[in-house]
């Protein structure tokens, strides 16, 4: 595995980098609360190529500033000179899917800005990318951004050991923490629906702010936490369990949606267990295959209408790319 705290080099233009996707196990919207969450970087990768320019541009909009929350983000955020450059963005990870494009997007371009302004070291890099990202989105947790920046399998608020750094904002501290791969193939399938993670962020904190709010929240923390456990473990029985618990008390807040039942019902055949992943009411979900079942679950979920992958964790977080 790749040194997590290895920093981004100092660079000169043009450069380029590239990012991992992400995929929550356990733990989403719980997470913005201060409970644990478990996730890990996908093979799935968004690579920007960046030069100096005559215009700030994104994909050669000269207007992207304005169209683009992220892009506006990290160039305020991220680029002190605010001189112009040019920038070209490529990613196989679908948009609006709950797998993380918002994210690779902010940590690839975060890790070109830092290395053309000198260099960052990788928990100043988690830091800021998650303050770009709440800057566009408003809300939202260091969940996504910090997986991607550090690769494998990442646990927020939980897990063994020393955190490998800590995510602040004004009233919250999150700590991150590496996790043990299983090994474990994983499967995810993008329902089609899109889905906007501020709208299903606030939509669930409002619900845990009603009445029975708090025992829902202990629920989720109690999941998340026995899933990390068993995670690091390797028991993929509990895993399973524990998965299905999860997708129990997603519906309990509202963010699953009829295309995702569909989908769950679809691959139960050939699924030890499947859960939506990211902040739903759309997006996609996360299944753990039967062992020999994976394609047979890749066809059931095509059928179904899904868009499926074969993931695979990645160690390899956001980092700059020979060009």
């Amino acid at each position: 595995m790749t040194d997590e705290l290895a920093p981004i080099p100092a660079a000169t233009f043009p450069l380029s980098a590239r990012s991992p996707g992400k995929c929550i196990v356990f733990g989403e919207h719980a997470v913005v609360h201060g409970a644990p969450e478990l996730a890990f970087a996908v093979d799935l990768t968004t690579q920007v190529f960046v030069t100096r320019g005559g215009s700030m541009r994104l994909n050669a909009d000269p207007e992207a500033l304005e169209h683009n929350a992220y892009f506006r983000a990290a160039v305020e955020h991220g680029w002190s000179d605010r001189s112009p450059v040019e920038v070209r963005a490529v990613s196989r990870i679908p948009r609006a899917a709950g797998l993380g494009s918002s994210a690779a997007f902010v940590a690839a371009i975060t890790a070109a800005f830092s290395a053309a302004q000198g260099g960052v070291a990788r928990p100043a890099l988690a830091q800021r990318c998650f303050e770009i990202e709440q800057g566009a989105q408003g809300v939202g947790s260091p969940g996504d951004t910090s997986t991607v920046v550090a690769g494998g399998f990442v646990a927020i608020n939980g897990g063994p050991g020393e955190p490998l750094w800590s995510i602040r904002s004004t009233d919250r501290r999150w700590d991150v923490r590496r996790v043990s791969d299983p090994g474990w193939v994983w499967v995810v399938a993008y329902s089609g629906i899109p889905r906007s993670t501020a709208d299903a962020v606030r939509s669930v904190s409002a619900r845990l702010a009603a009445p029975g709010g708090p025992e829902l929240l202990e629920q989720f923390r109690r999941v998340a936490t026995d899933g990390i456990s068993a995670v690091e473990r390797g028991d993929r029985r509990a895993v399973a369990e524990l998965l299905q618990h999860n997708q129990v008390l997603l519906r309990e807040v509202g963010v699953s949606h009829p295309r995702l039942e569909a989908l769950i019902e679809a691959a139960a055949p050939a699924a030890e267990a499947v859960k939506l992943t990211g902040a739903g009411a759309g997006g996609s979900v996360l299944a753990l295959p039967v062992p020999g079942k994976e394609t047979e679950l890749i066809r059931r979920l095509a059928r179904a209408g899904a868009l499926p992958f074969v993931v695979r964790p990645t160690a390899v977080g956001a980092g700059l790319v020979t060009v």
